[in-house]
């Protein structure tokens, strides 16, 4: 059995102006690099998409030829207007939660 990497922690319901370390504020991004990986943006379209596609309200003005929720989360994601933290793992039992803001600059 071939086994998967673990899923990345996304929480769409908890926008934060501060990092977290374990629990504990920190200023600046100490797991993973200082932007966001393919991965977590992949989760995050795919996350917000599947929101739009439920009915949650789009929380960016669109251009009339865009329908498609993949798109508006995408159009979403690079305006950085999604209030997401992101919690990255460190070896062993440590964590980071990072606001997504920081990671799009």
């Amino acid at each position: 059995m071939i086994e998967a990497d673990p899923p990345v922690d996304v929480d769409i319901n908890f926008p934060a102006d501060n990092s977290m370390v374990n629990g504990e504020k920190n200023s600046r991004i100490i797991v993973g690099p200082p932007k966001l990986t393919r991965y977590e943006r992949a989760r995050i379209i795919g996350a917000r998409a599947l929101q739009i596609s439920m009915g949650a309200p789009i929380l960016i003005a669109l251009p009339e030829n865009v329908k498609d929720p993949l798109e508006i989360a995408r159009l979403e994601l690079e305006k950085g207007i999604l209030p997401i933290t992101i919690r990255r793992r460190k070896p062993g039992d440590g964590w980071q939660d990072i606001p997504l803001k920081w990671l799009l600059k």
